[in-house]
């Protein structure tokens, strides 16, 4: 497994929209495997393959305390939401930098698991918002675009600044 690099907003590249992926493979097994590790070193609860510059649908999660409980979905769509949950967000390609998102409170999402079978699952509260962030990214969508143009623009400063002091 290898550490990937996270791409960071507000990269261009951020913006593009995943392809499915036509096949679950040893290749998309092993990115996904990547993915789960890169996410863990950062650390983070999610990442979505947009991130790491490889635009398939594709994303892990692991919102459990002790790192135990990941999950891989391949097309992710989701069938149902409902409710509605304000919650503050960060991501690990906008480092430093959280802010209120409201998302549905309850998400059913089917996808393919890291074997290519079909799964549904029900997702709520940090578990919901996670799947709805993480499939924004497949869309070409980052948390922060959720925020007002001041805010947008505040934050491409703010991480703008902390390039040049890092570089």
């Amino acid at each position: 497994m290898a550490l990937l690099n996270i791409l960071r907003y507000p990269d261009a590249r951020l913006f593009k929209v995943a392809a499915p992926v036509l096949k679950v493979d040893d290749r998309i097994r092993k990115l996904a495997k990547d993915m789960a590790e890169t996410m863990y070193a950062a650390p983070g609860v999610g990442l979505a393959a947009t991130q790491v510059d490889q635009h398939l649908r594709l994303i892990v999660i692991d919102v459990s305390d002790d790192k135990s409980e990941l999950l891989t979905f391949i097309n992710p769509e989701i069938l149902e939401k409902d409710g509605e949950q304000v919650c503050e967000e960060g991501c690990l390609s906008v480092p430093g930098i959280y802010d209120k998102v409201t998302r549905a409170e309850h998400v059913k999402v089917r996808a393919l698991d890291i074997k290519g079978e079909s799964f549904e699952l029900e997702a709520h509260g940090l578990l919901a918002v996670c799947v709805q962030h993480e499939m924004d990214h497949l869309v070409g969508k980052v948390f922060v675009q959720y925020l007002s143009r001041l805010k947008q623009e505040r934050i491409k400063a703010k991480l703008a600044k902390q390039s040049r002091i890092t570089a």
